[in-house]
C-alpha cells in the first residue's frame, strides 16, 4: 500500500485533487510554488549545463522554480534560450566558467554524440560527451555544492564499452560524497506518442535520491498491436532497422544515418501516405510549445537546425515530473527489497542506485507513471509533409535489399505514395 499511496499523492498533486486518507502529503493546490498547509514550496534556483534549447529547464519552470544560468555552446540553441529564459544568464561554454554558479538544482543534459547507438560510440573520453568532466572539475572545486544534480543522456551508455560510461559517472560522484541513482524512463509514459527512452541520473550528497526517482513505478503496458494505426519509422535507415513505432514516433534524433537532421517519418496506412510531421508538431512532441525553436530572426535558413535542436533536447514533461518528485515528501525506501549487487564487470541495468558503498540495481519500469496515452495521428496539429519520391524510393530499396521484415500492406503503400507523390 505504501508504493499505492505515493503514487496516489502525485496524481493529486497533479490534478489538484486533495490526496485520499493514507497518503503521505497532503494540498490544498497544485500551482507552481504553493503546497500543504498554506507553506510555499520552496523554489529552486536552477543552472543548466549543455542546456540545449532548455528542456529540462522548461520542466522546472513549469514547476514553479526558475533558472539563473544557462550554458550552451550551439549559437542557434542559445538564441533560443535567451528568447524563452530572459531573466538567465546565458554563457557559451562549460569549460571557460571559472566556478560554479550557486544554485539549488544543476542540471545537465551532456552531449550523447559518443555514447549513442547512432553516433560516433567513442564513448565517456570522447570529445563531445566528455565534456561532462569539466562539470564533474567545477563540482569538486565548489564548497558548497547544489541540493542535487540531475544528469541526462542515452540508454545506451548503460551497455557501450562494458557500461564504462555509467561507471565513470558513478564513481566520480561517489568519489564527492554523491549517494546517485539512475533511471531509464520513456516519454510514452506522459502520454507522448513519441518512444524516446532516456537515462536520468539523480545525485545528492544531503538528500536520498531513490525515493524521489525509483519510489514510484507504473509498470511496462502491454504490447501494442498495429490495427489501423499510424506508425512511425526512420525513412534515412532501412538497411539494418526501421525505428518502427506504433501508434507513435521513433526517437526524434539530431543526426540520423544519412548525417543529416531530419525528421522521421510516418505510415498512415487509412490513407497510403507516407508523410513528415511538421516542426512544430515535433516541438510538442518534446512537450514545448509550438514554434520553440524558431530562429527566422537568428538564421533565415535555419530549418535542419530546428530539427537538430529538437532531436537533442529533453523532454519537458519528464522534467517536470521529476521537478515536482524533489519537492514532495517520499516513503523511506526500501533497501532490502532490491537486494541485488550491480556486476563488477559490463553492462549496468536499466535502472540502479548507490549510496552508503552500496551499488545495486533496481527493478522499476521505464514507465514511473502512466498517462492516458495520445494517439500519433489525432496529437499531430499541423500538416504532415509528403515523404519525396526520391526518399521513399531510396528508402524502399534499401528496405528491399535488407533482411528486415515488413508487413505486404506497408510495402504497397510506399510504392503507391511514390507513384502518386511530386516528384523531388
Amino acid at each position: 500500500m505504501k508504493l499505492l499511496d505515493e503514487v496516489i499523492e502525485y496524481e493529486a498533486l497533479r490534478s489538484g485533487a486533495p490526496p485520499s486518507v493514507g497518503a503521505t502529503h497532503s494540498t490544498k493546490s497544485t500551482k507552481p510554488g504553493q503546497t500543504t498547509k498554506g507553506k510555499e514550496l520552496r523554489k529552486f534556483k536552477v543552472v543548466g549545463a549543455f542546456a540545449g534549447v532548455g528542456g529540462l529547464e522548461r520542466g522546472f519552470e513549469q514547476a514553479g522554480h526558475s533558472s539563473t544560468m544557462l550554458c550552451e555552446f550551439d549559437p542557434a540553441a542559445r538564441h533560443v534560450l535567451s528568447r524563452h529564459f530572459p531573466d538567465a544568464e546565458i554563457t557559451e561554454d562549460v569549460r571557460a566558467l571559472t566556478q560554479l554558479p550557486d544554485c539549488d538544482v544543476l542540471t545537465a543534459g551532456f552531449p550523447c554524440q559518443d555514447l549513442s547507438q547512432v553516433g560516433r560510440r567513442q564513448g565517456i573520453s570522447g570529445p563531445n560527451s566528455g565534456l561532462v568532466a569539466s562539470l564533474f572539475t567545477l563540482l569538486r572545486q565548489k564548497a558548497e555544492v547544489p541540493q542535487w544534480v540531475i544528469l541526462e543522456n542515452v540508454p545506451f551508455m548503460l551497455s557501450l564499452d562494458g557500461g564504462r560510461a555509467i561507471r565513470m559517472l558513478t564513481d566520480s560522484l561517489e568519489d564527492m560524497g554523491f549517494s546517485w541513482a539512475y533511471r531509464t524512463i520513456n516519454a510514452r509514459a506522459f502520454g507522448l506518442p513519441q518512444r524516446r527512452r532516456r537515462v536520468v541520473l539523480l545525485a545528492s550528497k544531503i538528500h536520498d535520491p531513490r525515493p524521489v526517482l525509483l519510489g514510484v513505478d507504473a509498470g511496462s503496458p502491454t504490447t501494442m498491436k498495429r490495427g489501423n494505426s499510424a506508425c512511425g519509422f526512420y525513412w534515412t535507415e532501412g538497411n539494418t532497422g526501421l525505428g518502427w513505432a506504433i501508434d507513435a514516433l521513433p526517437p526524434l534524433k539530431g543526426g540520423s544515418a544519412l548525417h543529416i537532421p531530419s525528421p522521421p517519418a510516418i505510415w498512415f496506412p487509412k490513407r497510403h501516405l507516407i508523410a513528415t510531421p511538421a516542426i512544430e508538431d515535433a516541438e510538442r512532441l518534446q512537450g514545448f510549445e509550438p514554434g520553440w525553436t524558431d530562429i527566422s530572426e537568428f538564421d533565415p535558413l535555419g530549418a535542419r537546425k530546428r530539427w537538430r535542436m529538437v532531436g537533442n533536447a529533453v523532454s519537458v514533461p519528464m522534467a517536470k515530473w521529476l521537478a515536482e518528485r524533489l519537492t514532495i515528501k517520499h516513503i523511506p525506501f526500501d533497501d532490502e527489497a532490491e537486494a541485488d549487487d550491480l556486476p563488477a564487470n559490463g553492462s549496468y541495468p536499466r535502472a540502479a542506485w548507490g549510496r552508503d558503498g552500496r551499488r545495486r540495481r533496481s527493478a522499476v519500469s521505464e514507465w514511473p507513471v502512466s498517462e492516458t496515452p495520445r494517439h500519433l495521428a489525432s496529437f499531430l496539429e499541423f500538416s504532415a509533409v509528403p515523404l519525396s519520391r526520391k526518399a521513399t524510393q531510396g528508402f524502399r530499396s534499401r528496405l528491399v535489399a535488407s533482411s528486415l521484415r515488413y508487413e505486404e500492406a506497408f510495402m504497397a503503400d510506399l510504392d503507391h505514395h511514390a507513384e502518386t507523390v511530386g516528384a523531388g
